[in-house]
């Protein structure tokens, strides 16, 4: 019932405050409210430094905003990249997913993020489609170390 009046940040400062107030603080529980005090006052500055940080934003050209919110997601994008072409099987479909998405394109008022999985799905059931004659490929045998060969 207070959601719309700002309940979801109380709920967040209960999780907080119960870490802050728990046997992992300190084994005496007669000195935990010395964490409890600490969030407090955090919470505390980060409520009044948020006005200040907003001003900032308000103030910056847009193009600064967008930039500084580019960089801070080059991280997510690059492990994303990384651990989506990580795996050789699916690493086609995975870049041709990314690149039709990052295209932006719009094809009969559907957006590309549809396309890219469209053509991401496509691209794997084409590349590794096999006939139902055809055996699986084999796999490797697995290396034997040089003192257990008999």
């Amino acid at each position: 019932m207070a959601a719309p009046f700002g309940g979801h940040a109380v709920n967040l400062a209960a999780i907080t405050a119960a870490l802050t107030a728990g046997p992992d603080t300190h084994p005496d529980p007669g000195r935990r409210w010395i964490a409890t005090v600490a969030l407090g006052a955090g919470q505390l500055a980060l409520g009044l430094g948020a006005g200040l940080a907003m001003a900032l934003v308000l103030l910056s050209p847009p193009v600064l905003v967008t930039a500084v919110a580019g960089l801070a997601l080059l991280s997510a994008l690059g492990s994303s990249l990384a651990g989506a072409v990580t795996e050789p099987e699916g690493r086609e479909a995975a870049v041709v997913t990314f690149v039709v998405t990052a295209s932006g394109m719009t094809i009969l008022s559907i957006g590309a993020a549809f396309w890219g999985l469209a053509a991401g799905g496509l691209t794997a059931l084409l590349l590794h489609r096999r006939s139902p004659s055809e055996p699986p490929a084999e796999q490797p045998a697995p290396a034997v170390p040089a003192d257990q060969r008999s």
